[in-house]
């Protein structure tokens, strides 16, 4: 099921591309199943973060001795330590009344293994020791970003051909689809504890299906299948944060990645608009726009409309939609949008599913026409002049794609 949503996401929207549309795991999503607080400073690891740097910090910070800690980082081979090892510093530094060294081991243990877990699965980076280096201030971070952030990054790496495995908290990610898609997959449900994050209600079933079996699912969703806005505040722990909505690019350890509430708005209960283009990341002061993020959230508020239903979406976008992105893996599903109440918008709709890029290159396609943009930036920078070969080859296959005539 992980694998045929991660096989959607395209990374320069963050978001899964579905048959109606657009969905994501927003701040809000993080918030809701998580408990945890969207506000906060993005983390910046230090500048060389090598093998000393890491013994150094487990000596000061947890409270270990240096050839135990020397013989630790060795072991993994890198900058990081394992769980085992860790709970080991726990229950020793507890026994010692070390509190804060204890603590520290099982705050770094807690979010290694959750929202900052890595391929490995036994281990977690050295750097992010320096996250409780003051017990007092740790809750300064902004943890939801950093859950989105390394998820993010991780499932652009999952589209990547030569990719065998995806990294990121998927507890989280396999939760999100729990919420929001009811009929996709066998799962439990049980009432929810007060005191606990909602996703800990769910409970996985064993399944026999494969990749394609949830490919064909997700291909035949309709937009009245889905539940638009689940209800987080059952436990109380938390309540909407207007943070959900800044549009622009969040950042954890100088990892960056666009987060655009605006291309999946319905998840927030207003009429889906057509958005606008992803800007580029060029040179841009990611931390200042996100502590004024409320001047985002202003901007885009003023252009929104509650919906009239949860699925409501404006005329022209699934027009739209269809011509900038391809919704199905399988190109033979039936068009999506027949004639009903949720695309009353687009019945023109009814026997085309919007432009085939099978057919020939649309010209209309920003997408198509922006990666053709980067392919040429990538050949003016990496390639030869001219008389290059290679690059003779390649700005031929280009012009092909854009439309112009084989010579």
């Amino acid at each position: 099921m992980i694998s045929a949503f991660a096989e959607r996401w395209h990374a320069e929207t963050s978001s899964f591309h579905l048959p109606f549309g657009e969905m994501t795991i927003t701040l809000d999503d993080v918030r809701g199943l998580l408990s945890i607080p969207c506000y906060g400073e993005f983390f910046t690891p230090p500048a060389n973060v090598n093998e000393d740097l890491a013994i150094a910090t487990a000596v000061e910070l947890l409270g270990v001795a240096y050839d135990e800690v020397v013989t630790e980082t060795r072991t993994n081979r890198g900058v990081s330590y394992s769980f085992e090892w860790l709970k080991a510093v726990f229950f020793k530094q507890l026994r010692d009344g070390r509190y804060d060294c204890a603590a520290r081991a099982y705050l770094l243990h807690l979010v290694g293994c959750t929202i900052l877990t890595d391929k490995s699965s036994t281990l977690v980076s050295a750097k992010y020791l320096c996250l409780f280096q003051d017990l007092d201030t740790s809750g300064k971070w902004a943890w939801g970003p950093a859950a989105h952030v390394v998820l993010y990054d991780y499932l652009r790496d999952s589209t990547l051909p030569a990719t065998k495995q995806i990294g990121g908290y998927l507890s989280l990610l396999q939760t999100w689809i729990y919420e929001h898609f009811l009929d996709i997959c066998k799962r439990g449900m049980d009432k929810p504890i007060s005191s606990m994050p909602q996703m800990f209600r769910w409970t996985a079933k064993q399944t026999y299906e494969n990749v394609v079996y949830y490919r064909a699912k997700l291909d035949a969703l309709r937009d009245t299948d889905i539940i638009w806005m689940p209800n987080y505040d059952e436990n109380f722990m938390t309540r909407f944060q207007s943070v959900s909505l800044f549009t622009g690019y969040i950042c954890w350890c100088s990892t960056i990645v666009p987060y655009l509430p605006e291309r999946c708005i319905r998840q927030f209960e207003y009429t889906q608009h057509i958005p606008h283009t992803p800007l580029m990341l060029v040179v841009r002061d990611v931390d200042v726009e996100w502590r004024m993020y409320r001047n985002s959230v202003r901007s885009l508020r003023a252009t929104l409309h509650p919906a009239a239903y949860p699925q409501e979406c404006v005329d022209g976008y699934i027009r739209w939609y269809y011509r900038i992105s391809h919704p199905r893996m399988n190109p033979y599903v039936a068009a999506y949008a027949d004639a009903g109440p949720g695309l009353s918008h687009d019945v023109g709709l009814s026997h085309d599913a919007g432009p085939s890029h099978d057919d020939g290159p649309d010209t209309r396609c920003t997408r198509c026409y922006e990666i053709g943009g980067l392919i040429q930036q990538s050949l003016d920078l990496h390639m030869g002049g001219p008389e290059d070969q290679m690059r003779v080859l390649l700005e031929r296959a280009l012009h092909i794609s854009r439309g112009g005539d084989y010579q």
